[in-house]
């Protein structure tokens, strides 16, 4: 059960390493978990994800990959050379790509091998939004089958909206959820969205938050704030 020091991952969001460094460092007291995304990787590149692993921090590598199993695997085999304590890939993909990317890693020791993530409907998705896709299948049922093509290829855990906490209720992976907004904040572009408090009650097992804290005018008590609901959720159980 991860305690609420690792709960909150926070999402640099922010336009240079030298940001991110910066800001991982104000914010290690309160958190050592970081999101690098594919924005701030494709400027600056691996160098940014062995400092932040070198300074102490636990990153979460959300490249989202997308391929045909060969290519994916290698791609997942490189990122784990870096050390990451998590890396995305998209469910949709499919199990033989996601198989692809557990093979890739295993013989990686224990110690150096990441959380394999499927990514499920990205919470910017309304409803509207995507009936003007899929008109046939709602975000839930997409949800649902794409959590069972993860178990089926071996991932460690799912990313989805807390929205769908509770129907994954009984999915024996971990659950890692963006799309969180303290209740004073804004959207953004964001749409299925929760609270901490109420994602962790859902069933939560890490918060991806980015904005409400890297743009806080005190991004330290943003994120301080932030854990003391998830502790005080936590107590709830």
């Amino acid at each position: 059960m991860p305690t609420s020091n690792d709960r909150l991952i926070v999402a640099l969001d922010v336009t240079s390493g030298a940001q991110a460094l910066q800001l991982a460092e104000l914010l290690a007291p309160i958190t050592h978990s970081f999101k690098v995304g594919s924005h701030l990787f494709t400027l600056e590149g691996p160098t940014l994800i062995q400092r932040l692993v070198e300074k102490g921090s636990r990153v979460f590598l959300d490249l989202k990959f997308y391929d045909i199993p060969e290519v994916v695997a290698a791609a997942v085999h490189n990122a784990a050379r870096l050390r990451p304590a998590m890396v995305t890939l998209h469910a949709s993909g499919g199990v033989e790509m996601m198989r692809s990317a557990v093979t890739a890693i295993r013989d990686f020791p224990q110690a150096d091998r990441p959380l394999l993530l499927g990514v499920t409907v990205l919470t910017s998705f309304s409803t509207e939004l995507w009936r003007q896709i899929f008109p046939r299948d709602s975000i839930e049922e997409a949800v649902i089958r794409l959590a069972e093509a993860a178990c089926a290829a071996g991932v460690d855990g799912l990313v989805c909206s807390p929205w769908e906490l509770k129907r994954l209720a009984g999915v024996k992976l971990k659950k890692i959820v963006p799309g969180i907004r303290p209740s004073a904040s804004t959207a953004n572009d964001q749409r299925r969205i929760m609270t901490p408090a109420e994602a962790i009650s859902a069933g939560a097992d890490y918060l991806v938050v980015g904005r409400p804290i890297t743009r806080a005018l005190d991004p330290s008590q943003a994120a301080r704030k932030i854990r003391e609901e998830i502790e005080v959720a936590m107590k709830q159980f």
